[in-house]
Protein backbone atom coordinates (compact mmCIF):
# COMPACT_ATOMS: atom_id res chain seq x y z
CA UNK A 1 0.00 0.00 0.00
CA UNK A 2 1.24 3.23 -0.61
CA UNK A 3 0.88 6.25 1.97
CA UNK A 4 -2.23 7.75 0.51
CA UNK A 5 -3.96 4.35 0.87
CA UNK A 6 -7.21 4.97 3.57
CA UNK A 7 -6.44 2.20 5.79
CA UNK A 8 -2.70 3.52 5.81
CA UNK A 9 -3.58 6.65 6.08
CA UNK A 10 -5.35 6.04 9.25
CA UNK A 11 -2.30 3.82 10.38
CA UNK A 12 0.11 7.24 9.78
CA UNK A 13 -2.75 9.00 11.83
CA UNK A 14 -2.47 7.40 14.96
CA UNK A 15 1.61 6.75 14.81
CA UNK A 16 1.30 10.26 14.54
CA UNK A 17 -0.22 10.28 17.88
CA UNK A 18 2.05 8.09 19.32
CA UNK A 19 4.78 10.08 18.13
CA UNK A 20 3.81 13.22 19.53
CA UNK A 21 2.71 11.40 23.01
CA UNK A 22 6.10 9.99 23.20
CA UNK A 23 8.30 13.72 22.10
CA UNK A 24 6.89 14.82 25.43
CA UNK A 25 6.19 12.30 27.59
CA UNK A 26 7.98 8.89 27.22
CA UNK A 27 6.31 6.97 29.14
CA UNK A 28 3.01 7.62 27.77
CA UNK A 29 0.67 5.01 27.42
CA UNK A 30 -1.22 5.03 24.07
CA UNK A 31 -3.61 2.81 22.03
CA UNK A 32 -5.12 5.13 19.29
CA UNK A 33 -7.57 4.59 16.82
CA UNK A 34 -7.98 6.21 13.62
CA UNK A 35 -11.18 6.32 11.03
CA UNK A 36 -10.97 8.35 7.72
CA UNK A 37 -13.86 8.95 5.51
CA UNK A 38 -15.02 11.58 2.94
CA UNK A 39 -14.21 14.70 4.43
CA UNK A 40 -13.56 13.54 7.63
CA UNK A 41 -10.99 12.08 10.31
CA UNK A 42 -12.17 10.76 13.31
CA UNK A 43 -9.59 9.97 16.46
CA UNK A 44 -10.92 7.43 19.32
CA UNK A 45 -8.75 5.23 21.83
CA UNK A 46 -7.13 5.51 25.18
CA UNK A 47 -4.52 7.81 26.24
CA UNK A 48 -2.58 8.22 29.33
CA UNK A 49 0.05 10.97 29.40
CA UNK A 50 1.41 14.75 30.55
CA UNK A 51 1.35 15.55 27.11
CA UNK A 52 -0.83 18.74 25.68
CA UNK A 53 -1.56 17.42 22.15
CA UNK A 54 -3.25 19.32 19.57
CA UNK A 55 -5.20 16.17 17.52
CA UNK A 56 -6.14 18.42 14.66
CA UNK A 57 -3.15 19.65 13.89
CA UNK A 58 -1.08 16.08 14.10
CA UNK A 59 -4.29 15.36 12.11
CA UNK A 60 -3.81 17.94 9.25
CA UNK A 61 -0.21 17.27 9.42
CA UNK A 62 0.15 14.06 8.19
CA UNK A 63 -2.64 14.33 5.54
CA UNK A 64 -0.91 17.18 4.32
CA UNK A 65 2.68 15.28 4.26
CA UNK A 66 0.80 12.12 2.30
CA UNK A 67 -0.30 14.35 -0.56
CA UNK A 68 -3.85 15.37 -0.27
CA UNK A 69 -3.92 19.11 -0.62
CA UNK A 70 -6.28 19.85 -2.69
CA UNK A 71 -9.86 20.02 -3.14
CA UNK A 72 -10.22 18.30 -6.50
CA UNK A 73 -8.27 15.72 -5.08
CA UNK A 74 -11.74 14.06 -3.02
CA UNK A 75 -9.82 14.86 0.36
CA UNK A 76 -7.96 17.98 2.06
CA UNK A 77 -5.35 18.40 4.61
CA UNK A 78 -6.74 21.56 5.31
CA UNK A 79 -10.68 21.59 4.64
CA UNK A 80 -11.32 18.25 6.51
CA UNK A 81 -13.03 17.62 9.66
CA UNK A 82 -11.26 16.48 12.64
CA UNK A 83 -13.23 15.02 15.63
CA UNK A 84 -11.22 13.28 18.54
CA UNK A 85 -12.85 10.96 20.97
CA UNK A 86 -10.13 10.40 23.85
CA UNK A 87 -10.19 8.77 27.11
CA UNK A 88 -7.83 7.88 29.90
CA UNK A 89 -6.38 4.17 29.68
CA UNK A 90 -8.63 1.35 31.73
CA UNK A 91 -6.98 1.14 35.63
CA UNK A 92 -7.71 -2.45 35.28
CA UNK A 93 -4.97 -2.49 32.47
CA UNK A 94 -2.60 -0.54 33.71
CA UNK A 95 -2.25 -2.26 37.20
CA UNK A 96 -0.74 -5.44 35.03
CA UNK A 97 1.58 -3.25 33.00
CA UNK A 98 2.94 -0.56 35.57
CA UNK A 99 4.23 -3.79 37.10
CA UNK A 100 6.14 -4.68 33.90
CA UNK A 101 3.80 -7.39 32.36
CA UNK A 102 2.01 -7.31 29.17
CA UNK A 103 -0.37 -5.23 27.96
CA UNK A 104 -2.55 -7.49 26.76
CA UNK A 105 -2.24 -11.89 25.70
CA UNK A 106 -1.84 -13.05 22.63
CA UNK A 107 0.16 -14.95 20.13
CA UNK A 108 3.49 -12.98 18.50
CA UNK A 109 5.28 -14.45 15.20
CA UNK A 110 8.13 -13.37 13.73
CA UNK A 111 10.23 -14.74 10.25
CA UNK A 112 13.30 -14.14 8.39
CA UNK A 113 14.33 -15.97 4.94
CA UNK A 114 17.77 -15.37 3.56
CA UNK A 115 15.87 -15.15 0.09
CA UNK A 116 16.54 -11.44 -0.11
CA UNK A 117 19.40 -8.89 1.61
CA UNK A 118 16.91 -7.91 3.80
CA UNK A 119 16.59 -11.34 5.09
CA UNK A 120 12.81 -11.02 4.24
CA UNK A 121 10.59 -12.95 1.54
CA UNK A 122 10.75 -11.97 -1.98
CA UNK A 123 7.15 -10.90 -2.99
CA UNK A 124 6.67 -8.61 -0.03
CA UNK A 125 10.00 -6.57 -0.29
CA UNK A 126 9.18 -6.20 -4.29
CA UNK A 127 5.41 -5.26 -3.50
CA UNK A 128 6.58 -2.34 -1.02
CA UNK A 129 9.30 -1.30 -3.41
CA UNK A 130 7.18 -0.48 -5.79
CA UNK A 131 5.08 1.29 -3.84
CA UNK A 132 8.18 3.45 -2.47
CA UNK A 133 8.50 4.02 -5.72
CA UNK A 134 5.52 5.11 -6.86
CA UNK A 135 5.16 7.45 -4.10
CA UNK A 136 9.07 8.95 -4.95
CA UNK A 137 7.71 9.74 -8.57
CA UNK A 138 4.65 11.31 -7.56
CA UNK A 139 6.17 13.70 -4.58
CA UNK A 140 9.54 14.43 -6.94
CA UNK A 141 7.38 15.27 -9.77
CA UNK A 142 8.70 13.26 -12.52
CA UNK A 143 5.19 12.20 -13.19
CA UNK A 144 2.32 14.92 -12.31
CA UNK A 145 -1.09 12.59 -13.18
CA UNK A 146 -0.15 10.53 -10.45
CA UNK A 147 -2.33 10.92 -6.97
CA UNK A 148 -1.82 9.48 -3.20
CA UNK A 149 -3.52 5.98 -3.25
CA UNK A 150 -1.90 3.01 -4.66
CA UNK A 151 -1.02 -0.70 -3.90
CA UNK A 152 0.91 -3.34 -5.65
CA UNK A 153 1.09 -7.46 -5.60
CA UNK A 154 3.52 -9.54 -6.43
CA UNK A 155 3.22 -13.52 -7.38
CA UNK A 156 6.60 -15.51 -7.01
CA UNK A 157 7.03 -18.36 -8.86
CA UNK A 158 9.53 -20.80 -6.14
CA UNK A 159 11.37 -24.10 -7.18
CA UNK A 160 12.60 -26.56 -4.21
CA UNK A 161 11.56 -23.52 -1.89
CA UNK A 162 13.97 -20.53 -3.96
CA UNK A 163 12.23 -17.85 -5.79
CA UNK A 164 12.92 -18.37 -9.12
CA UNK A 165 11.01 -15.67 -11.29
CA UNK A 166 8.33 -13.47 -10.96
CA UNK A 167 4.88 -14.72 -12.36
CA UNK A 168 2.51 -11.69 -12.09
CA UNK A 169 2.89 -7.96 -11.05
CA UNK A 170 -0.43 -6.35 -10.11
CA UNK A 171 -0.19 -2.22 -9.71
CA UNK A 172 -3.16 0.09 -9.04
CA UNK A 173 -2.54 3.79 -8.84
CA UNK A 174 -4.75 6.56 -8.52
CA UNK A 175 -4.42 9.32 -11.28
CA UNK A 176 -5.65 12.53 -12.78
CA UNK A 177 -8.89 12.31 -15.06
CA UNK A 178 -6.46 13.49 -17.99
CA UNK A 179 -4.52 10.67 -18.43
CA UNK A 180 -5.23 7.92 -20.74
CA UNK A 181 -5.28 4.19 -19.45
CA UNK A 182 -2.10 3.56 -21.98
CA UNK A 183 -0.30 6.53 -20.98
CA UNK A 184 -0.26 5.65 -17.66
CA UNK A 185 0.46 1.62 -18.22
CA UNK A 186 3.54 2.98 -20.37
CA UNK A 187 4.82 5.17 -17.68
CA UNK A 188 4.57 3.17 -14.64
CA UNK A 189 5.84 -0.23 -16.54
CA UNK A 190 9.36 1.66 -17.01
CA UNK A 191 9.45 4.49 -14.33
CA UNK A 192 8.41 1.64 -11.43
CA UNK A 193 8.15 -2.32 -12.76
CA UNK A 194 11.43 -2.14 -15.02
CA UNK A 195 13.08 0.09 -12.09
CA UNK A 196 12.27 -2.21 -9.05
CA UNK A 197 12.19 -5.90 -10.20
CA UNK A 198 14.75 -7.41 -11.24
CA UNK A 199 15.44 -8.21 -15.17
CA UNK A 200 16.35 -11.92 -14.43
CA UNK A 201 13.52 -12.45 -12.50
CA UNK A 202 11.05 -11.38 -15.55
CA UNK A 203 10.35 -13.51 -18.83
CA UNK A 204 8.27 -13.47 -21.46
CA UNK A 205 5.40 -15.36 -19.54
CA UNK A 206 5.64 -12.55 -16.33
CA UNK A 207 2.16 -10.67 -16.62
CA UNK A 208 1.40 -7.19 -15.87
CA UNK A 209 -1.76 -5.32 -14.79
CA UNK A 210 -1.59 -2.30 -14.31
CA UNK A 211 -5.18 -0.24 -13.36
CA UNK A 212 -6.49 -3.77 -14.53
CA UNK A 213 -10.25 -2.14 -13.87
CA UNK A 214 -9.22 0.93 -16.32
CA UNK A 215 -9.91 3.76 -14.05
CA UNK A 216 -8.95 4.93 -10.63
CA UNK A 217 -9.57 8.86 -10.39
CA UNK A 218 -11.73 8.57 -7.37
CA UNK A 219 -9.20 7.41 -3.91
CA UNK A 220 -8.18 8.11 -0.66
CA UNK A 221 -10.68 8.75 1.76
CA UNK A 222 -13.37 9.60 -0.71
CA UNK A 223 -13.30 6.15 -2.64
CA UNK A 224 -13.19 4.15 0.46
CA UNK A 225 -12.98 4.40 4.12
CA UNK A 226 -9.87 3.75 5.86
CA UNK A 227 -9.39 2.20 9.59
CA UNK A 228 -6.52 1.67 11.52
CA UNK A 229 -4.99 -1.91 11.83
CA UNK A 230 -6.67 -3.23 8.60
CA UNK A 231 -3.62 -3.97 6.57
CA UNK A 232 -1.90 -6.29 8.57
CA UNK A 233 -0.26 -8.90 7.06
CA UNK A 234 0.88 -5.93 4.22
CA UNK A 235 2.38 -4.74 7.95
CA UNK A 236 4.31 -7.81 8.15
CA UNK A 237 5.25 -10.56 5.78
CA UNK A 238 2.80 -10.46 3.21
CA UNK A 239 1.22 -14.05 4.23
CA UNK A 240 4.42 -15.24 3.68
CA UNK A 241 4.45 -16.12 7.33
CA UNK A 242 1.73 -16.06 9.93
CA UNK A 243 0.38 -13.31 11.92
CA UNK A 244 -0.74 -13.00 15.88
CA UNK A 245 -3.82 -10.80 14.89
CA UNK A 246 -3.02 -7.95 16.51
CA UNK A 247 -2.25 -4.46 14.44
CA UNK A 248 0.52 -2.31 15.33
CA UNK A 249 -0.22 0.93 14.54
CA UNK A 250 -1.32 3.70 17.21
CA UNK A 251 0.20 1.10 20.11
CA UNK A 252 2.58 2.32 22.58
CA UNK A 253 5.66 -0.56 23.27
CA UNK A 254 3.81 -1.61 26.55
CA UNK A 255 1.26 -3.45 24.10
CA UNK A 256 2.98 -6.79 23.19
CA UNK A 257 0.94 -6.95 19.94
CA UNK A 258 3.50 -4.65 18.84
CA UNK A 259 6.82 -4.79 20.73
CA UNK A 260 6.83 -8.20 20.92
CA UNK A 261 6.43 -8.46 17.03
CA UNK A 262 9.12 -6.53 16.51
CA UNK A 263 11.30 -8.83 18.78
CA UNK A 264 10.35 -11.69 17.36
CA UNK A 265 11.52 -10.35 13.46
CA UNK A 266 14.64 -9.24 15.42
CA UNK A 267 15.25 -12.98 17.00
CA UNK A 268 14.57 -14.42 13.50
CA UNK A 269 16.79 -12.06 11.58
CA UNK A 270 19.72 -13.21 13.72
CA UNK A 271 18.96 -16.57 13.60
CA UNK A 272 19.36 -16.19 10.53
CA UNK A 273 22.48 -14.07 9.72
CA UNK A 274 23.48 -16.36 12.56
CA UNK A 275 23.71 -19.35 9.81
CA UNK A 276 21.35 -21.44 12.48
CA UNK A 277 18.35 -21.48 10.02
CA UNK A 278 17.94 -20.10 5.87
CA UNK A 279 14.17 -19.66 7.23
CA UNK A 280 12.73 -19.60 10.77
CA UNK A 281 9.21 -18.40 12.37
CA UNK A 282 9.51 -17.67 15.67
CA UNK A 283 6.69 -17.63 18.01
CA UNK A 284 5.69 -15.54 21.58
CA UNK A 285 2.93 -15.76 23.29
CA UNK A 286 2.06 -13.77 26.24
CA UNK A 287 -0.61 -13.26 29.41
CA UNK A 288 -1.88 -9.81 30.38
CA UNK A 289 -0.11 -8.79 33.30
CA UNK A 290 2.56 -11.30 33.33
CA UNK A 291 5.74 -10.90 32.62
CA UNK A 292 7.44 -14.10 31.08
CA UNK A 293 6.19 -15.03 27.65
CA UNK A 294 3.96 -18.24 28.50
CA UNK A 295 5.69 -19.67 25.20
CA UNK A 296 8.33 -19.61 22.96
CA UNK A 297 9.19 -21.65 19.78
CA UNK A 298 11.33 -21.58 16.56
CA UNK A 299 10.25 -23.82 13.84
CA UNK A 300 13.24 -23.77 10.84
CA UNK A 301 10.83 -25.85 9.10
CA UNK A 302 13.76 -28.23 8.57
CA UNK A 303 16.23 -25.09 7.03
CA UNK A 304 17.88 -25.44 10.82
CA UNK A 305 21.87 -26.61 11.13
CA UNK A 306 20.39 -27.14 15.05
CA UNK A 307 17.18 -29.28 15.83
CA UNK A 308 14.71 -26.68 16.56
CA UNK A 309 14.24 -27.29 20.27
CA UNK A 310 17.67 -26.66 21.32
CA UNK A 311 17.24 -23.41 18.99
CA UNK A 312 14.48 -22.54 21.33
CA UNK A 313 16.98 -22.80 24.20
CA UNK A 314 19.26 -20.73 22.41
CA UNK A 315 16.82 -18.14 21.94
CA UNK A 316 16.17 -18.12 25.64
CA UNK A 317 19.58 -17.90 26.95
CA UNK A 318 20.50 -15.08 24.38
CA UNK A 319 17.29 -12.51 24.58
CA UNK A 320 15.36 -10.94 27.58
CA UNK A 321 11.65 -11.32 26.29
CA UNK A 322 10.00 -9.41 29.23
CA UNK A 323 7.81 -6.48 28.08
CA UNK A 324 10.08 -4.41 29.73
CA UNK A 325 13.19 -5.93 28.53
CA UNK A 326 12.32 -5.59 25.01
CA UNK A 327 11.73 -2.15 24.86
CA UNK A 328 15.01 -1.01 26.52
CA UNK A 329 16.97 -4.01 23.95
CA UNK A 330 15.06 -2.02 20.77
CA UNK A 331 15.01 1.27 22.50
CA UNK A 332 11.46 1.69 21.83
CA UNK A 333 10.37 4.48 23.87
CA UNK A 334 10.88 7.47 21.09
CA UNK A 335 9.39 9.23 18.56
CA UNK A 336 10.11 6.52 16.17
CA UNK A 337 6.55 4.91 14.74
CA UNK A 338 5.04 7.04 11.56
CA UNK A 339 7.22 5.95 9.27
CA UNK A 340 6.40 2.15 9.96
CA UNK A 341 3.41 2.95 8.81
CA UNK A 342 3.67 2.76 5.47
CA UNK A 343 6.07 0.42 3.48
CA UNK A 344 6.22 -2.20 6.08
CA UNK A 345 7.84 -2.69 9.36
CA UNK A 346 10.03 -5.36 8.69
CA UNK A 347 12.85 -5.47 5.76
CA UNK A 348 14.04 -1.56 6.50
CA UNK A 349 17.13 -0.16 6.74
CA UNK A 350 16.54 2.71 8.51
CA UNK A 351 18.60 3.35 11.95
CA UNK A 352 15.33 3.97 14.25
CA UNK A 353 14.00 0.14 12.91
CA UNK A 354 15.92 -1.33 15.47
CA UNK A 355 14.75 -4.75 15.72
CA UNK A 356 16.35 -5.24 12.22
CA UNK A 357 19.56 -5.03 13.53
CA UNK A 358 21.52 -8.53 12.95
CA UNK A 359 23.92 -7.83 15.71
CA UNK A 360 23.27 -10.97 18.20
CA UNK A 361 24.26 -13.20 15.19
CA UNK A 362 27.55 -14.23 17.64
CA UNK A 363 26.29 -13.97 20.34
CA UNK A 364 23.72 -17.04 19.10
CA UNK A 365 26.04 -19.27 17.24
CA UNK A 366 28.25 -19.21 20.74
CA UNK A 367 26.00 -20.13 22.47
CA UNK A 368 24.56 -22.91 20.20
CA UNK A 369 28.01 -24.09 20.38
CA UNK A 370 28.57 -22.99 16.31
CA UNK A 371 32.24 -21.42 15.23
CA UNK A 372 32.30 -17.97 13.62
CA UNK A 373 32.30 -19.90 9.92
CA UNK A 374 28.98 -19.70 9.84
CA UNK A 375 26.65 -20.79 7.07
CA UNK A 376 26.77 -18.01 4.56
CA UNK A 377 23.54 -16.13 3.77
CA UNK A 378 22.33 -12.67 2.63
CA UNK A 379 22.92 -9.28 4.60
Amino acid sequence: MTEGHPDKIADQVSDAVLDAVLTQDAMGRVACETLVTTGLVMVAGEITTSAILDYSDIVRGVIRDVGYTRAEYGFDADTCAVISSIKRQSPDIAMGVDTGGAGDQGLMFGYACDETDELMPLPIMLAHKLVRRLSEIRKSGAVDFLRPDGKSQVTVEYVDDQPVRVDCVVISTQHSDSVSNRQLQDVIMKEVIQHVVPPALMDSRTKFHINPTGRFVVGGPMGDAGVTGRKIIVDSYGGYSRHGGGAFSGKDPTKVDRSACYMARYVAKNLVAAGLARRVEVQLAYAIGVAEPVSVMADSFGTGTIPDEQMTDVIRAVFSLTPRSIIEALDLRRPIYRPTAAFGHFGRSEPTFTWERSDKASALRKEAGIGSAAVSVRR
